[in-house]
């Protein structure tokens, strides 16, 4: 059996075709390309399935529904539950919790006990706590690389003006590398916070930071100690969420 898996993000679409418990293709698509589905079919047919993880916008999901309705095949959507493949969901309402985070944070826990801190900096950057028990602790939402800079820029009156290519430094002196910096500055100490309040919880166990999503490569040569960079984590705990003998419901 042929799946296709879809991790839909709101500037990427990431996507998996699985035969037999492995991967036979990766890749992603800009979230807008309405054509890109279509190719995937004709390359990799007959898809028997398809299952998705999506936080995009709406009419993105209303397009899956209707190409899977086109092609015939049955489409599952990815939902967060109380428990599933050895995490346990600490919100309390399992449901409000995005099917991506609960997809990384599945995908997390199948790399071994932990503890972890789980990184997808993207569009927005989560940063969320996997005990070495598999309980999921909690976690933090904060704008994206992107996101910040966007905000600062339109709700400023001059520091939209400077347009060369931004580069990180610590003491930046021009004003595109001040709000590139800005930002990088405080995504790195949002993590670290993170991290520091994890190894307090965990008795000072070795925590292991799991770092994915489109913006990882800027941040993973600044980060110290222990970082795991895992390019689909969201595709790889949807795959096992569906395929593992402890997943959840899907609906």
């Amino acid at each position: 059996m042929k799946t296709l898996f879809l991790d839909m993000g709101n500037t990427r679409t990431k996507w998996g075709v699985r035969v037999c418990g492995e991967w036979q293709a990766l890749g992603h698509f800009p979230a807008q390309d309405r054509h890109a589905l279509e190719a995937l079919w004709t390359q990799h047919a007959p898809i028997n399935a398809v299952a998705a993880c999506h936080v995009a916008q709406p009419e993105q999901a209303q397009q899956l529904v209707q190409w899977c309705a086109k092609q015939g095949v049955p489409l599952q959507w990815m939902r967060a539950v109380a428990y599933a493949a050895g995490v346990r969901n600490g919100y309390r309402s399992p449901e409000q919790l995005g099917p991506d985070r609960w997809a990384a944070l599945i995908g997390a826990r199948a790399l071994g006990p932990g503890p972890y801190l789980v990184v997808c900096a993207g569009t927005a950057t989560t940063i969320d706590a996997l005990s070495q028990e598999g309980d999921f602790l909690g976690g933090i939402i904060l704008p994206g690389l992107d996101l910040m800079d966007q905000a600062l820029r339109q709700g400023t009156a001059r520091l939209g003006a400077e347009q060369s290519t931004p580069h990180y430094r610590t003491f930046p002196t021009n004003t595109a590398d001040a709000l590139y910096s800005g930002a990088l500055t405080a995504t790195l100490g949002a993590i670290e916070h993170q991290r520091h309040q994890l190894t307090q919880l965990q008795s000072s166990l070795p925590v292991i930071l799991i770092l994915s999503g489109g913006n990882a490569p800027l941040l993973a040569p600044l980060l110290t100690g222990a970082v795991l960079r895992v390019g689909h984590l969201v595709l790889e705990g949807l795959a096992r969420f569906m395929e593992g003998p402890e997943e959840g419901p899907l609906a």
